[in-house]
């Protein structure tokens, strides 16, 4: 009998796909780096997939209905775009559980969604750079831009939201006089902070508002020496954006829990797949990084999480 229960017990073993917008960036590796740790502590087999870049649409429907095509326990997926996947998900929901990370999409068949509160994210970067602007300038006032990475996705469309709302609710004395929206690709991040530049000699404040848009903007701020004049608030952190950080080119970084959302994506759609309870919408968290606390223990947690 004993030759028969090693297979009888990999068998066992739960399969849980996360399927990514990219695999090849750093906030998503950092993702997958929680989703398997929690696939070792919980004893899960856990299939890391994504396309290769978050503008690849198609390519995350195709991997979402292969994955569903494998019958696992469940599926945890960061929708790359809000409208496009949101009849995939329905579709995939019919015969799996699916759990949601990061950005939302088109689709009420999520069993649970765990995200940042990305509206609050938005509030909290206004907050920042409001003081960053405060700090140098005497008071929250002048004018300021919001650079979006790709348009018509759910987190990003959010923390423009909150972004907007705060400025009008809190400081009316900031102006947003640009409102651009890129391609997904740091150079072009890089060319529209340089155009601003130039086309707003008063331009105090900019949000560059996910990971690509902070390092296309921050080398743009840095490659015209405008730190002191220009405060920039980033989304997410990679080493580019911790060093632009460290040496005041950017003024704050919001960063969310990406780790955990990994790791709790997993260890819910394991409970949702045995037919637990599950909370149908979680937070994870953002939190405001400067130059000044960087060096706090939860802040370099956050900023250098292990992702071995």
């Amino acid at each position: 009998m004993a030759a028969f229960a090693a297979p009888a017990s990999a068998a066992d073993k739960p399969t849980i796909p996360i399927i990514v917008k990219d695999t090849t960036s750093f906030y998503w590796q950092i993702v997958l780096a929680g989703a398997r740790k929690a696939g070792k502590d919980l004893n899960v087999n856990v299939p890391e997939l994504g396309a290769q870049s978050e503008s690849d649409i198609n390519g995350q429907i195709s991997i979402l209905e292969n994955a569903v095509s494998t019958k696992p326990a469940a599926i945890v997926i960061s929708p790359t775009q809000r409208a496009a996947l949101g009849k995939p998900i329905d579709e995939a929901a019919k015969s799996v559980k699916i759990i949601g990370i990061d950005s939302a999409a088109d689709s009420k068949a999520f069993t649970s969604f765990l995200t940042t509160d990305n509206v609050q994210g938005g509030r909290i970067a206004a907050d920042g750079l409001a003081a960053a602007i405060a700090a140098k300038y005497g008071k929250p006032e002048g004018d300021v831009a919001l650079i979006t990475s790709i348009p018509g996705v759910g987190s990003l469309d959010e923390r423009a939201k909150g972004f907007k709302e705060e400025l009008a609710a809190k400081y009316p004395g900031l102006k947003l006089v640009a409102d651009k929206v890129a391609d997904g690709t740091a150079t072009t991040g890089l060319n529209i902070m340089t155009d601003l530049i130039t086309a707003n000699p008063n331009l105090r404040g900019v949000f560059a508002s996910n990971l690509i848009m902070a390092q296309g903007a921050g080398q743009a701020i840095a490659e015209n020496k405008k730190q002191d004049a220009i405060k920039v608030i980033g989304f997410d952190s990679d080493d580019k954006t911790v060093k632009f950080l460290a040496d005041g080119v950017l003024a704050g970084l919001v960063v969310q829990d990406p780790y955990r959302m990994g790791y709790d994506g997993i260890k819910t759609a394991l409970a949702a797949s045995k037919g637990e309870k599950v909370e149908t919408f979680v937070d994870t968290g953002a939190n405001l990084i400067t130059t000044a606390n960087m060096k706090e223990p939860r802040a370099k947690e956050l900023l250098s999480p292990n992702i071995k």
